[in-house]
């Protein structure tokens, strides 16, 4: 159903946010239970329009995610099954393999946890490099030592996303563009979610939220000391020219600082041919905002004045400076690039997209590293899933629908 069509008034369940992790859920509820009248409902005129029409493409191993982690977890099962899925579907695909690259000895004590971790992660196919194997792999790359994941591939995630749409309507589930949630009441048995286009009345919800999952989980009470703040960061990319492109054949990353969920600057191949270089990580100073002019004062006002940010900022004012930086200069973004491919030339970057990640911060200045989930009897809540929730989108679906039968005794 169309955002334009009379809306729905009633269902079993209402899902909140037609994004990619919003869409499997539905997939999944519907493939245990499918005489559920399931309503998803996405203010937005379209479909995964912001973190999963955002995002570079990855479809993501797991190298990076504490082991035992719903993130570990999740991301391996999630690959597995989104690359059949992907396959059975005829959609864009490569497995163009990554290499992540330390530059000198400083970065080998974290590039020795990286390579422990991923391989307690069972990435498979997982080697490690010096510099002629790298040259072998990516031949304008300088490092000392690397990661090669083989099985590390590109797609297009909102492609996917609005198939997992085509599956969840021809399961009988109604989806509804341009019908924003504006709160969320317990009326005896039922769940009333008022919206931009009238009440919607259910047995449960299912919020997924994404930048706005922290508001969302506002209007169910949910809002205590103990409940993450989301904070934006948006992160810009430049683009290869053309004649650039044969510089990178697969994926270039450096070596992560485990104290943050962002990767670092790197290079990306996308499956239409393009070639992404970024994304930095500063302040988005609107939720949903991916130009630098973009400016929203309540939205600014409420992440400073959060004690969760002060405390971050406080502890890392170094490193959001230095990304500052990069963000307005180029010529410190290309310096950054050619430490790991020094032929790239200034004239060959070009300001590309943005993307806005919904990150998940506590009171304590702690950035949420999991996915987190949480909720009640009534309303199941993801309040944080940020990268790699493409890759693991179908299995958080899985383990959101097995939560919400159980939790909710449907």
């Amino acid at each position: 159903m169309s955002g334009a069509a009379t809306p729905v008034e009633r269902a079993d369940v209402a899902i909140v946010g037609g994004g990619i992790v919003g869409l499997a859920t539905a997939k999944k509820l519907l493939a245990q239970r499918p005489e559920l009248r399931i309503a998803l409902i996405e203010k937005e005129a379209e479909l995964a329009t912001h973190q999963t029409g955002h995002n570079s493409g990855v479809v993501h191993a797991g190298l990076y995610y504490q082991p035992g982690s719903l993130k570990a977890r999740l991301c391996r099962e999630g690959k597995e099954e989104a690359e059949r899925y992907i396959e059975e579907k005829g959609l864009p695909y490569e497995r163009c393999g990554k290499l992540v690259v330390a530059l000198d000895e400083s970065e080998l004590p974290r590039f020795q946890a990286l390579k422990e971790r991923a391989t307690a992660n069972g990435v498979p196919g997982l080697e490690e490099v010096g510099p002629e194997r790298i040259r072998e792999i990516e031949p304008h790359c300088l490092g000392i030592r690397a990661l090669w994941s083989p099985g590390t591939g590109i797609t297009d995630w909102r492609k996917v996303a609005l198939a997992y749409a085509e599956d969840v309507r021809a399961a009988g589930a109604t989806i509804e563009t341009s019908r924003a949630a504006t709160s969320i009441t317990l009326r005896g048995a039922e769940t009333v979610v008022g919206t931009s286009r009238g009440d919607l009345v259910v047995r449960k919800v299912i919020a997924c939220a994404g930048l706005q999952a922290d508001r969302v989980s506002a209007m169910t009470g949910e809002d205590g000391p103990d409940v993450p703040r989301i904070i934006p960061f948006r992160g810009d990319y430049y683009t290869l020219t053309p004649d650039a492109r044969a510089l990178v054949k697969g994926l270039i990353y450096p070596v992560n600082d485990p104290r943050f969920p962002f990767l670092g600057i790197h290079l990306t191949k996308r499956v239409d041919g393009e070639v992404l270089a970024g994304p930095n990580a500063v302040l988005a100073f609107r939720r949903e905002g991916y130009r630098r002019s973009d400016l929203s004062l309540g939205d600014l006002r409420e992440a400073l004045a959060y004690p969760g940010f002060q405390k971050l900022a406080r502890k890392f004012w170094r490193m959001g400076a230095m990304e500052m930086w990069r963000d307005l200069s180029k010529g410190a973004f290309l310096a950054e690039l050619r430490r790991y491919v020094p032929d790239l030339r200034g004239d060959q970057l070009v300001f590309g997209p943005s993307g806005v990640r919904a990150q998940a911060l506590g009171r304590d200045g702690a950035l949420v590293d999991d996915f987190q989930l949480g909720g009640s009897d009534r309303v199941l809540h993801v309040r944080n899933a940020p990268s790699p929730a493409a890759t693991s989108s179908l299995a958080i679906g899985r383990v959101l629908a097995d939560e919400a039968i159980s939790r909710f005794a449907l």
